[in-house]
């Protein structure tokens, strides 16, 4: 049977593209799944569900990999699931079609690749990063002052003053504002 699988990262965003074209490819419309959800989130119903209806003999199909990965290591995790499971897998827009020799061979290169992007620019921010040290930069968060820090737990002890009061008052975040408190006890 063939499956689809169709995901936009925000609810301003329409699923009719992708729709269109798993249709075109074969999908029955009743067996597509859908959401609209960011891809970094770990919990995606639809998703979830549509992995519980799988069985052997499927083929999953996607309109673009970035529409079922969270990552490479993710689709990479995914895809071997998959055909451990005698399930198929194809990218309509990236041409690949694990069902065929070429497309685990492209799917493998391509995997290979995005890995090795993904190396090279933890590479160049690590070397980054031991750059600005050597010249005396310290990353991470600035520290907030703490006359405004002061301020806030006053304002917040007083009782007399609401979080957006205080906020506006000292400029800060509101997480912010929370994890200093939490870190007050």
């Amino acid at each position: 049977m063939l499956v689809g699988y169709a995901r936009v990262s925000t609810k301003d965003q329409n699923l009719h593209m992708q729709f269109d074209a798993l249709m075109r490819y074969g999908v029955k419309e009743e067996n597509i799944y859908a959401e609209k959800i960011t891809g970094t989130k770990k919990s995606r119903p639809a998703f979830n569900e549509m992995l519980k209806f799988l069985r052997e003999g499927d083929t999953v199909i996607v309109y673009k990999l970035d529409r079922i990965g969270r990552s490479t290591k993710h689709l990479v995790d995914l895809i071997n699931d998959f055909q451990e499971k005698g399930i198929n897998f194809v990218s309509i827009n990236e041409n690949i079609d694990t069902t065929t020799a070429m497309g685990k061979l492209v799917f493998t290169i391509f995997s290979g690749l995005a890995q090795f992007e993904r190396d090279i620019i933890s590479e160049r921010t690590k070397a980054g990063l031991e750059a600005a040290r050597a010249r005396g930069r310290k990353g991470g968060r600035p520290k907030k002052e703490p006359a405004k820090l002061d301020m806030a737990f006053r304002m917040y002890d007083s009782k007399a003053y609401s979080i957006q009061e205080i906020l506006d008052a000292t400029g800060l975040g509101r997480a912010t504002f929370y994890r200093y408190l939490s870190k007050r006890g």
